[in-house]
């Protein structure tokens, strides 16, 4: 028998939890097939087989939390040879479970994350159900997670809509007796029931059932042929330049409460939570300074069609922002630091967070070592976070361990703001607006594209000076970009 062992975590990892197992106990495996997936709080682990075998036991179920050594199972050596037997008599495989039902489990949700709601179920208790099939999804404070069926067979709903569920609870079960029956009983209904369910997510599914969408008629642009949420959204507005002819200015307003409660999402929450606690525990204060993008603008000008024809990507802001702030914060370290109980943590790393609104709330994903990235590496990194942000597919990875937060409020209109930390960061950049205003340039008017800038720093670790000095500095390099360029 050979054990199934939690590997070393990386550097100052104590603790992992267990995601996934791929296999269950009984079932035949081959070395080094992956047999569980482990999450930390910095990376994902796979887990493989030891040796050829069968898997003869699962220690520690998923959601558990486990330190390196941990024996997870274990594979008795030699067994492999009757596992071909299942696979010998597939139209047998549904009767032989005997009417055994498979749990559907809450998967792990990712660090610190202790709990979900479950969003609104795709099919309810009796109907059939394929294996893998999308089931529910689980909105965390973080991310939502889908959740699949896994076997074919009849379904069984325990956990309700709207119900707090934490990892590794049963949330409902399938009854793999049902596979046999369901292509039989169900050809004609299954082709108009799988697109408004099967093929939509609980996000997608709720925007249809509430505008009385025609899933069928919707165009697909998901990277998997999938319809999104914005498709759905998209399909309403097309939809809307006929509904004056069909009803009364009126009509829309006599459907409406006068006022409706909705409870917070737990994305909301947990933002609404956060800012509030950087606020009570920082001693935030805000500096402001305004720069001319003139110089900014003009380079961006006279080589962005090359720039995009040579790299793939358009040159925006952000990359000379992030380079203009990288440059700073390697003059001034106390604004890429953080506090510690009683120490203060300088990193020597420059991992960038970038602001990016979503339709589920403000998320900061991390474009990791900025200060080794050139201009076309930090628009190529940003605009992969972007869609993924977008896409609801960000990793636990990717939202973590940020030393400097930039937030671009000027997509948005926003002439100026105060931005809050993201703790446990020092420093925040806010970016504005680019207005056209009259400057007073070497004693003569002109107008020129201006930007207000705004730092928002810890003055437990930043001094005043220390933070107008870094801002003062990044006006410097945007202003005179050549600067960047000569490490001026």
């Amino acid at each position: 028998m050979a054990d199934i062992l939690t590997p070393a975590l990386g550097e100052s990892v104590a603790e992992a939890s267990i995601a996934k197992w791929t296999k269950k106990v009984g079932d035949a495996v081959k070395k080094d097939e992956v047999l569980v997936e482990l999450e930390t709080d910095k990376v994902s682990l796979e887990v493989v087989a030891p040796a050829d075998g069968v898997l003869s036991a699962i220690n520690a179920a998923e959601g558990d939390t486990v330190v390196p050594g941990t024996v997870l199972g274990a594979v008795t050596e030699g067994g492999a040879a009757a596992a071909p037997a299942p696979a010998a008599a597939p139209a047998a495989a549904p009767a032989a479970s005997g009417g055994a039902a498979v749990d559907i489990a809450v998967p792990t949700m990712g660090e610190s994350v202790a709990e979900g709601s479950i969003g609104t179920w795709l099919k309810k208790s009796g109907d059939t159900v394929a294996k893998d099939e999308l089931l529910v999804e689980i909105e965390t404070d973080k991310v939502a997670v889908e959740v699949s069926a896994p076997a074919a067979g009849v379904l069984t709903i325990i956990a309700a809509d709207g119900a707090t569920v934490t990892p590794g609870q049963v949330i409902g079960s399938v009854a793999a007796s049902g596979a046999v029956a369901a292509p039989a009983a169900a050809p004609a209904v299954a082709p108009a029931a799988a697109p408004t369910s099967a093929h939509l997510s609980p996000a997608v599914q709720r925007v249809v059932s509430e505008n009385n969408l025609n899933p069928a008629s919707l165009s697909a642009s998901g990277p998997k042929g999938n319809i999104t949420k914005a498709d759905a959204i998209a399909a309403i507005g097309a939809a809307a330049p006929a509904a004056p002819a069909a009803a009364a200015p009126a009509a829309p307003r006599a459907d409406q409460p006068r006022e409706e409660r909705v409870k917070m999402t737990r994305l909301r929450q947990t933002i609404a939570r956060r800012l509030k606690e950087s606020q009570n525990t920082a001693a935030q204060l805000t500096t402001f300074n305004e720069v001319d993008m003139t110089n900014v603008m003009a380079l961006r000008a006279q080589y962005k069609e090359v720039f995009e024809k040579r790299h793939g990507v358009k040159l925006g802001f952000m990359s000379f922002f992030t380079k203009a702030v990288v440059q700073a914060l390697h003059e001034i370290p106390a604004v890429n630091a953080e506090i510690d109980g009683t120490d203060i943590i300088y990193k020597n790393h420059y991992d960038i967070g970038i602001a990016v609104g979503t339709d589920k709330g403000l998320v900061v994903p991390v474009l990791r070592d900025a200060d080794v990235l050139s201009l076309a590496g930090i628009e190529k990194g940003i605009a992969a976070l972007g869609r993924a942000a977008r896409d609801g597919a960000l990793t636990m990875d990717q939202m973590q361990g940020g030393t400097f937060t930039i937030t671009n409020g000027g997509t948005y209109g926003s002439l100026m703001s105060t931005p809050i930390l993201n703790a446990p960061q020092s420093g925040i950049l806010g970016m504005h607006n680019i207005v056209q205003r009259p400057m007073a340039i070497n004693g003569e008017v002109k107008i020129r594209p201006m930007m207000y800038l705004a730092l928002s720093y810890d003055h437990r670790i930043v001094d005043g000076k220390e933070a107008v000095t870094f801002l003062v500095r990044i006006k410097e390099l945007l202003e005179d970009p050549a600067r960047a360029l000569l490490d001026l």
